[in-house]
């Protein structure tokens, strides 16, 4: 990973009956006074594992919430992301190759990444699964610091490396990578 990367810090609720699914994502600025503000996921805590959760991202010009999309849950590990209008399954996000597959792959445009847990068992690492970029990393998730560090040739579709770290992350808390 490099200088230019965005380096983004996932910062959960002091609540500790607060769902885990809900989380603000600050961008972590070099020279800047503080982080900021970067996404916003809101899981409302209703004792049940469906429902809604839904994410908001802070255009930089506007500093203003914008709608990115939302998660519709009909279990604890099933349902539809909406980025915008775009529905894909969670499934689809989180797709094995094979049966025995350690990593998840997800597809942006026709493109192909996938998430896998690194060597130390706890942080994620993903990467390009293109015949011509083939292994190279996009972003790699520091458990530790709750670091998430995101390539600049990546911008292009942060939302999807976001959320699909979230759902990897939800998943791996719920023991089912």
């Amino acid at each position: 990973m490099s200088a230019t990367d965005l380096v983004l810090r996932f910062v959960y609720p002091n609540n500790p009956n607060a769902d885990f699914r809900t989380v603000n994502v600050h961008q972590i600025v070099e020279g800047a006074d503080g982080p900021v503000e970067l996404y916003k996921f809101h899981h409302p805590n209703t004792g049940f594992m469906t429902g809604v959760t839904s994410f908001q991202r802070k255009n930089a010009e506007t500093h203003i919430w914008e709608n990115a999309g939302q998660i519709e849950w009909s279990s604890n590990t099933s349902g539809a992301v909406y980025f915008g209008v775009e529905r894909i399954s969670i499934r689809e996000l989180r797709k094995m190759k094979k049966p025995s597959s350690k990593s998840r792959r997800f597809r942006v445009n026709n493109s192909e990444y996938k998430w896998k847990i690194a060597e130390n068992g706890t942080d994620l690492i993903c990467v390009s699964d293109n015949l011509t970029n083939r292994g190279k990393m996009i972003a790699q998730w520091t458990q530790e610091t709750l670091i998430l560090r995101v390539a600049e040739r990546a911008e292009g579709f942060l939302d999807r490396v976001v959320v699909t770290c979230f759902l990897n992350l939800w998943f791996k808390r719920l023991n089912l990578w």
